[in-house]
């Protein structure tokens, strides 16, 4: 028996969970955050005896007689003033750390009542985040120490217009532990999923027996790829990705599902998988994409291993070698990466009305449903799926995790279920970052002007398609870089291996591609004798030039703009490095691609239903200031979730787009609004739908125009890396063109959450397999934490005039794009090194 206090109240239990399970499972303390349970993260950060300590890492047994507090337990007042403190200096993005970050900074500040911003660093060191590159959450500890210290209210602008760093809608609800994730739903008589995995990665499975675990008393259904009423393979683009791997046929990498449990109790549900009987063979895996592309490989899908070519030819790239002055070529490598969004994946499914309802968190409800319908063979009507809070993402969430899995499970059982992934089982299952080789040789004039840009790129997309097509094509059309360049040779291999899958990932290959150029191009400047700056600045594109591709570039293309921005500071320093970048706003080269929203009059308010998910990019907010910019009436503004049924099909979360393409058509409807409103009230449009939709309109890579335009629009950054003399990164100045800043508090937090992010690709990070078996943890990935966060100055370049979603352009990809060639050029300014792949050898942070 165990006794302690637990928020003030005395606790007596015999349970021998583990302290997380107990708060989280049976005292339904939600604040308490599952985001590894290996000790890593800190989202499931508590105060044990005034201590922060992670729940995860402690028993019942280990808290006997001591004092436990969670969110829920400080108090209102006090916690109000870390939320506002939160959400003043925008420190709240997808939300899902920050409880813990909040009880980590109490436990600062209740010792320490005027804490130094290092200490502040210091205090957050084992708390985790992915968004916001932790500069704001400093700040946030910062102003909370203040506002204790002066007993003052933190004030906020009510400004809610185009231009003003207007607070998150969802900032006080996620800071103080009140949103709902979806592994924060419990339901009554709720079963527990889990899905058998073999962790081998390429098999014939031979047999599968489920009889040992349907005996087990609380076990409800065990189901199968027989048991799959639809169509057994989906996937994104492709349907090559089984639901779950029958007898007979082969798994293709460690996650892949062979069959699922629904019983009463997780335990109940491990126990099931254990009784699972699985006979099979082990075959050697494929696991190089060379070797995947020999004639005599092993074809892991019927129709080979080479899933996708593409090429991009302009000009006359050969005679251009023969007239440089000056060519460069290297083969550069970058690897796999995991999103490490905090939230593992989770899915609450349940039957409402007759119609199976899909609680997710994933970056496109309408995905999910279509491909919900897809295996369940039911009709569109009969499913429905709506957002939970998210998260994070960064392309990870885009294909379907678990989701048909619980909702295969109800629909047999016709009761509630819950999947939530292991960290374990998340780093196997999802879709990763790209690793690529690339050969890249770049030429010039005597004058350092670029003269042509081959390239020659080998994608490994793993087992399944998922992205890869598309993020092999952006890997290639933005290998040349945002330059003044004629002729271009851009050829690229996608290919199927037995490594986990590939897909979407923040920057969609072009991180990967632009490493390479940017080095090329220093490596030129060095030759011709100019400086890495001026070699910049005289290719750069500006309005009136065209792009490698043939784009024209229009009156808001700021890319010098952002290398002016940075002059100063690049020629003051001795240790600096510098890279530049664009990146699409919206899908393009051809394809279908709309944003969508109506706004309904109720009770006086405007709500704004749109699909777009909510990421943690501050979508929500960014859409209730279009809304009221155009707007010439003050009126409440709020917004609805993301729901399949409810809410039109604004398209993924993906391709920098949301902000433009459903911005736009949110003042599509905003205007439609507002015109009624000038000649009736409020109360005379209640119940009234005003629907916008914007159709971005391109031209495929295969178009035989001289000039395409293959994207929308195109943001461009120029981003510095400044070393001290101990080698270590000092400062990033990251300078960006992002059309107009409909929120620029929001913007400077993409800004720094992407620059982070890329620290640690260049750095520290990697995901490391071994013959297709995984041998990184969550805390053996490299990811960046506090006490590493180099100062940050983010630099907002506004040029754009366009009405289009009040010039609104992307920023959630390209702010992390530039940064990892930066570095590299950094540290070939300090040492001369050249350094040719991902993360960089040879640093304080790598040795």
């Amino acid at each position: 028996m165990s006794e302690f206090i637990l928020n003030g109240k005395k606790i007596k239990d015999e349970d021998g969970l583990n302290l997380l399970e107990y708060l989280r499972d049976k005292m339904k303390l939600t604040s308490v955050k599952n985001g590894c349970n290996e000790g890593v993260c800190g989202t499931c950060t508590i105060l044990v005896d005034s201590k922060p300590k992670r729940a995860c890492t402690l028993t019942l047994e280990k808290v006997n007689g001591k004092s436990i507090v969670t969110l829920e337990g400080v108090d209102k007042a006090e916690k109000q003033v870390y939320a506002d403190a939160f959400a003043k200096v925008g420190a709240v993005q997808c939300g899902f750390c920050i409880p813990g970050m909040i009880i980590s900074a109490k436990g600062l500040i209740d010792n320490n009542p005027n804490p130094t911003r290092e200490e502040a660093k210091k205090a957050i060191r084992l708390n985790l985040c992915r968004c916001t590159g932790y500069v704001k959450i400093i700040d946030a500890i910062m102003l909370a120490a203040e506002a204790f210290n002066e007993d003052e209210k933190i004030e906020f602008d009510d400004s809610r217009n185009v231009g003003a760093s207007m607070v998150r809608v969802d900032a006080n609800a996620k800071a103080k532990g009140e949103a709902i994730y979806a592994d924060d739903v419990y339901l009554e008589d709720m079963l527990y999923g889990a899905v058998y995995r073999l962790d081998v990665p390429r098999a014939k499975i031979l047999s599968i027996n489920t009889s040992l675990a349907k005996s087990i008393d609380g076990v409800e259904v065990v189901l199968t790829s027989e048991d799959v009423p639809g169509e057994n393979y989906q996937g994104y683009i492709f349907k090559d990705w089984p639901t779950m791997v029958p007898a007979g046929e082969e798994t293709r990498y460690i996650g892949d599902a062979i069959a699922i449990v629904a019983a009463k109790t997780k335990k109940l549900a491990k126990e099931a998988l254990s009784k699972i009987e699985v006979k099979y063979e082990e075959l050697e895996p494929v696991t190089s994409p060379k070797d995947a592309l020999e004639v005599d490989a092993d074809k892991i899908h019927e129709d080979g291993n080479l899933l996708s070519r593409t090429h991009v030819q302009k000009g006359d790239v050969e005679e251009a070698i023969k007239n440089s002055k000056h060519v460069v070529e290297h083969t550069f490598s970058t690897p796999a990466t995991d999103h490490a969004f905090l939230e593992p994946e989770s899915t609450v499914s349940f039957y409402e009305d007759g119609v199976l309802v899909v609680y997710s968190g994933s970056q496109s409800v309408h995905h999910d449903h279509h491909e919900l319908v897809r295996v369940l063979g039911l009709s569109h009507e009969e499913i429905r799926v709506e957002s939970k809070e998210i998260g994070g993402g960064f392309g990870g969430k885009e294909d379907l995790s678990i989701q048909h899995h619980a909702a295969l499970l109800t629909y047999y059982t016709k009761k509630p279920v819950k999947i939530t992934l292991s960290r374990e089982d998340s780093l196997k299952v999802h879709p990763k970052r790209h690793a690529m080789d690339i050969k890249m040789t770049v030429g010039c004039d005597k004058d350092g002007y670029l003269t042509f840009v081959k390239a020659n790129i080998i994608a490994d997309t793993g087992a399944y398609a998922s992205l890869g097509t598309a993020v092999l094509e952006r890997a290639c059309t933005h290998a040349a870089g945002p330059y003044k360049i004629k002729n271009i040779d851009l050829e690229g291999l996608c290919v199927y291996t037995n490594n986990p899958p590939a897909g979407a990932f923040r920057g969609f290959g072009v991180p990967q591609s632009n490493f390479p150029r940017e080095t090329c191009i220093d490596l030129l400047a060095d030759k011709v004798g100019i400086d890495r700056w001026t070699m910049r600045y005289q290719n750069a594109v500006e309005p009136g030039a065209y792009l490698p591709t043939g784009q024209l570039c229009e009156d808001d293309v700021a890319l010098k703009e952002t290398l002016m921005a940075v002059k100063d500071e690049f020629f003051k320093n001795d240790f600096v490095g510098i890279a530049c970048a664009h990146k699409n706003t919206g899908i393009g080269v051809g394809l279908v691609d709309v944003g969508r929203c109506k706004l309904i009059v109720e009770d006086g308010s405007v709500v704004v239903y749109t699909s777009a998910a909510r990421i943690g990019q501050g979508l929500s907010t960014a859409m209730i200031q279009i809304v009221s910019e155009t707007l010439e009436t003050e009126l409440p503004i709020k917004m609805s979730a993301s729901d399949s049924i409810y809410t039109p099909d604004a398209g993924a979360t993906t391709a920098s787009r949301q902000t433009m393409f459903t911005g736009e058509a949110t003042r599509q409807a905003a205007l439609k609004l507002n015109e009624e409103l000038r000649n009736k009230t409020i109360d005379e449009l209640n119940g009234h739908e005003f629907v916008g939709e914007y159709f971005g309109v391109t031209d495929s890579l295969k178009s035989d125009k001289e000039h395409p335009r293959n994207h929308v629009a195109y943001s461009f950054a120029t981003q510095l890396v400044v070393l001290n003399e101990d080698k270590k990164i000092e400062k990033v100045v990251a300078a960006h063109d992002i059309g107009r800043a409909i929120n620029p508090i929001n913007i400077e937090g993409q800004i720094e959450g992407g620059v982070v992010m890329s620290l640690g690709y260049a750095l520290t990070e990697n995901f490391v397999l071994d013959k297709g078996k995984l041998k990184s943890k969550f805390g053996t990935l490299g990811l960046f934490r506090s006490i590493n966060v180099p100062n940050i100055d983010p630099i907002i370049i506004e040029k754009n005039q366009s009405k289009l979603a009040y010039g609104a352009k992307g920023i959630g990809e390209i702010s992390s794009i530039p940064t990892a060639a930066a570095i590299a050029s950094a540290y070939r300014k300090f040492d001369g090194l050249l350094r040719l792949s991902l993360p960089l050898e040879d640093t304080p942070y790598k040795k």
